[in-house]
């Protein structure tokens, strides 16, 4: 049991130190290398087995690795490749060269102070899907290129695993290398095409069928028992074989499984367990960090620090400017990148195994980790506020905010000045849907568009669309709002929504607004505003449900609808209005056979029509009710019971 202390105790502080650093704000990766730090051999108290977290740490690894070769997708890259691949090739470019750079002026050989420019230059994936969704960012431009962005950095990470086993002598300074360094590394990728061509396509052939014949067996335990085994073993087979490190075979294996049609079962089942491991890993990497380190050399972390919190954002948000995007998806992007990957850590512990880099470099990356990582969450929320900040200086604003050439004019698209449409504010999967029913009413529309590569698709549709921030004034002005019949606020920030509210207010008060609520306290907010309609999809989404509940429960169409009409005016303190009801006369029914004249139907409700085999018949007195007859009743929703009783009560 001489594993269990440090085991134990390592996860109990991990669990502790990661929920006190999740409450503030921050991840829980900086709660679980604090953990470390605090069991590590450089602090007083309790000290573990750093040999024996490694050992369960690198189960941690192959899992980690596993998980995002699971996730990993060519399609999310191909679609933002014209911005994430050179820009993280440019970004990460930069940092490469200021850290090698820090590295040369430690006095440190060539090959660790490229490696520590390397170890500075990847960001994490877990860290920026955390911030772009709470920035309500991920699934829009900014989330899908800053994810790209991030799996370029990964692919560089997992060929530099290749690389630094390969080049090793000649960066430790031996004078004696055995082969020379193009035809070692030419062996070593060499070898990892051939593992890759075995893996991913001999193994995408098989392992699917295989899971799919352990599935058949009906047990989960079997099944997730299949994922792990596949992994473990592809990890063991390229590091004995193919002489290639466990991360990078368990890489693949994940690539393989991503791609059978159970694989979102399979990281249901396996990442939990990764999730487990990972935190020894964490744990593991704070052991070896000395705290002392930062005393000793602050400028260096300092410098260091520096060139992940300014630098890189720096350069990747003028790369996203020069590339015409706007500038809340460029400091979007910018926060999402200054922070140190976890996989720095894998970078930074081969390397140091290898005697690459200096025992004192891990030290220096494991504390610029803990600092930007620290740092990540303050970044993210800071990007709303400076944005606004430099689109309310007019002189700033006027050098971020779109060229007239890069904005396209309603007019110049429309072929003359538009006039009584409408402006939708964000043409995504809601905005799309509203732009389908106008065009069927022949409605003329205006589309604001954060999405470059929609904008541009629009355009090229004939859609009438500008692009740019709903939330700025300039762009509402040139949509036309001043002359149109309605605005509608899709866009999924809360913040743009109500800048852009404020401003079509005072443009237009007695303009018809229809805003995406994202909470029930913004619905109730909104609905004491005058000309405003405010729709929560959640809260749709409910109520839709529970029509369809009730008439599962036995409750009949006309009652299901009813009492969700009633539960849906309630909160903004509407009657019930009158509305179209279908009521479908039954076989049992006393009416069978009787007129209208005869039934005797609220004074209230007005019969519109009814509807036999198909054929809409004019509803008179003398109209005379059949077997399966459809009756359209314009009523309220009580006087539609009422009808309702009458058409389908039985006979006595």
């Amino acid at each position: 049991m001489d594993w269990a202390p440090t085991v134990a105790t390592g996860l109990v502080l991990a669990l502790v130190f990661g929920t006190i650093a999740r409450r503030l704000g921050q991840s829980p990766l900086l709660g679980y290398l604090l953990a470390g730090v605090l069991i590590g051999p450089h602090t007083p108290g309790f000290v573990g087995s750093a040999d024996l977290a490694g050992q369960l740490a690198d189960v941690g690894v192959i899992l980690l690795m596993f998980g995002v070769g699971l996730g990993f997708s060519f399609q999310d890259l191909w679609s933002v490749r014209r911005l994430a691949v050179p820009g993280a090739l440019a970004a990460s470019g930069v940092v490469v060269l200021l850290g090698t750079g820090l590295g040369l002026a430690l006095s440190w050989p060539l090959g660790g102070a490229l490696v520590l420019g390397m170890c500075l230059a990847t960001a994490s994936t877990v860290l920026i899907v955390r911030g772009m969704t709470d920035l309500g960012m991920l699934a829009s431009a900014p989330g899908r290129i800053a994810v790209g962005w991030s799996l370029v950095e990964d692919l560089i990470t997992v060929v530099l695993l290749v690389v630094l086993p390969a080049i090793a002598p000649s960066a430790a300074g031996e004078a004696v290398v055995a082969v020379p360094l193009w035809q070692a590394l030419s062996w070593s990728l060499g070898k990892v095409v051939l593992l890759a061509a075995i893996v991913v396509y001999g193994g995408g052939f098989v392992v699917p069928r295989l899971l799919a014949l352990v599935a058949r067996a009906q047990s989960r335990e079997l099944f997730t028992l299949a994922v792990l085994t596949f992994a473990l073993s592809v990890a063991f087979v390229a590091a004995e074989v193919f002489g290639v490190s466990v991360a990078l075979g368990a890489f693949f294996a994940g690539m393989v499984v991503g791609r059978s049609d159970l694989a979102h079962q399979a990281a249901a089942d396996a990442l939990p367990m990764r999730d487990a491991f990972a935190v020894l890993f964490f744990v593991a990497v704070g052991m070896l960090f000395d705290p002392l380190y930062v005393v000793d050399h602050p400028l260096t972390v300092v410098a260091a620090l520096s060139f992940v919190l300014v630098g890189k954002p720096l350069v990747a948000v003028a790369l996203m400017l020069r590339r015409g995007q706007s500038l809340k998806t460029a400091l979007s992007v910018g926060a999402g990148l200054a922070q140190v990957s976890e996989f720095s850590f894998l970078l930074a512990g081969l390397a140091t195994s290898l005697s690459i880099l200096p025992e004192g470099g891990r030290d220096l990356v494991v504390a610029v980790a803990l600092s930007s990582i620290a740092a990540s969450p303050m970044l993210f929320r800071m990007v709303v506020p400076i944005e606004h900040w430099l689109l309310r200086h007019p002189r700033l604003g006027q050098w971020f905010a779109p060229s007239a050439k890069e904005v396209l004019d309603p007019a110049s698209a429309g072929g003359g000045a538009l006039g009584q449409h409408v402006v939708i504010c964000g043409f995504g999967r809601v905005g799309s849907v509203l732009g389908e029913f106008l065009t069927a009413r022949s409605v003329p529309f205006v589309v604001i568009e954060m999405d470059r590569t929609l904008a541009e698709n629009l355009r090229a549709r004939g859609v009438n669309v500008l692009w740019g921030d709903a939330g700025s004034p300039m762009l509402l002005d040139r949509a036309g709002i001043e002359r149109a019949r309605a605005v509608v606020l899709t866009t999924p920030d809360s913040v743009t929504q109500r800048l852009a509210l404020e401003h079509v207010r005072s443009v237009r008060p007695d303009v018809e607004v229809l805003v995406r609520a994202h909470s029930t306290a913004q619905l109730h907010e909104l609905a004491q505003l005058p000309k405003t309609r405010a729709v929560n999809a959640e809260r749709e989404l409910g109520f839709a449900m529970a029509r369809e509940l009730l008439e599962a429960l036995g409750a009949s169409r006309i009652e299901a609808e009813v009492t969700v009409l009633s539960a849906e005016r309630r909160p903004a303190g509407m009657g019930t209005a009158p509305r179209l009801f279908e009521i479908e006369v039954r076989a049992t029914a006393a009416v069978v056979g009787q007129t209208l004249a005869e039934i005797g139907l609220p004074s209230s409700a007005l019969v519109v029509a009814v509807v036999r085999g198909g054929v809409h018949l004019v509803a008179r007195g003398p109209t005379r009710l059949e077997q399966g007859d459809v009756v359209i009743v314009f009523a309220t929703g009580e006087d539609s019971q009422s009808v309702e009783r009458v058409l389908t009560v039985g006979a006595g």
